[in-house]
């Protein structure tokens, strides 16, 4: 499944930067997208072989803070990625006239970069306040990867701090993310209604459907672990809905968002002829 993550983001990667014709604003954040799914996933799942591998499961208090850390900014870029990714079909299906007027390279990137600034501050702020607690010895950690809720029960001191913040970031960083993206496919849904043919809204659905899978996917699990964790779930369930966010989406996501795409199709195919003519 890592592999597979690896590859298909950066086949998408590639290709965008390679083809000239997918030098636009959507394939823009398509390749934001992937890099981000590849920094996510790249963040746990080496360190997970490594361990499955070695079976030597100890990782450094430092690396651990790291690990944390880079996870937090590029959990929350793919969040802040797929409300992009919602909003610029948004765009494109109801205002298909002003899409490229809109949705051009300058408004993108001004939309990317505060994203990103928000995304590193979340995580510093978390890592400084998990910094300053302290832990008792024989530290296990129930998970596969240095996680925030797993480590604040490990903690000895006071984590009162800790917790109220993950509450009330977490409503800008999950809850509104999950509802613009919502929104957006309430209003497309509104708009294709209206004035598509039957066969016209089956493809619309059979695309968005999937969309909207891994969205809930990654939302739901997410909400399940940090807004209202249960207190009957066992590590194993926990376990398996971390892996859904963290392993799952980002495999996905290159199928969804882009490889099905008819565009990255041509290019891929462009690429590889180009690649036989030169040889």
């Amino acid at each position: 499944m890592y592999l597979t993550t690896v590859l298909g983001n950066l086949i998408i990667i590639i290709l965008i930067l390679r083809d000239s014709h997918l030098h636009t604003p959507m394939y823009l954040l398509l390749s934001n997208l992937s890099f981000s799914d590849l920094c996510f996933s790249s963040v746990t799942m080496p360190k997970l072989l490594q361990n499955m591998q070695s079976q030597n499961s100890t990782i450094p208090y430092v690396d651990c803070l790291t690990q944390m850390y880079f996870f937090m900014v590029f959990g929350n870029m793919e969040s802040f990625h797929l409300v992009v990714m919602a909003y610029d079909r948004y765009v494109a299906i109801c205002f298909p006239l002003h899409y490229t007027s809109i949705m051009n390279p300058k408004f993108c990137a001004s939309l990317l970069m505060p994203l990103w600034m928000l995304a590193i501050f979340y995580a510093l702020m978390h890592t400084l306040l998990i910094a300053r607690l302290s832990f008792c010895e024989n530290n296990v950690i129930p998970n596969f990867f240095c996680d925030i809720s797993a480590l604040l029960k490990l903690a000895c001191s006071d984590t009162f701090v800790n917790e109220l913040m993950i509450y009330i970031m977490g409503g800008p960083f999950i809850i509104v993310p999950f509802l613009l993206i919502v929104m957006s496919y309430a209003r497309i849904v509104s708009s294709i209604l209206k004035v598509s043919s039957t066969q016209g809204i089956h493809k619309f659905f059979s695309t968005c459907g999937s969309h909207l899978s891994v969205v809930s996917l990654f939302y739901g699990t997410i909400t399940g672990v940090y807004l209202c964790p249960s207190s009957n779930s066992s590590t194993v369930q926990e376990t398996m809905m971390a892996l859904m966010y963290t392993v799952v989406t980002p495999m996905l996501n290159p199928f969804i968002y882009s490889l099905r795409n008819r565009d990255m199709k041509k290019a891929l195919i462009r690429v590889i002829c180009n690649r036989k003519i030169s040889l």
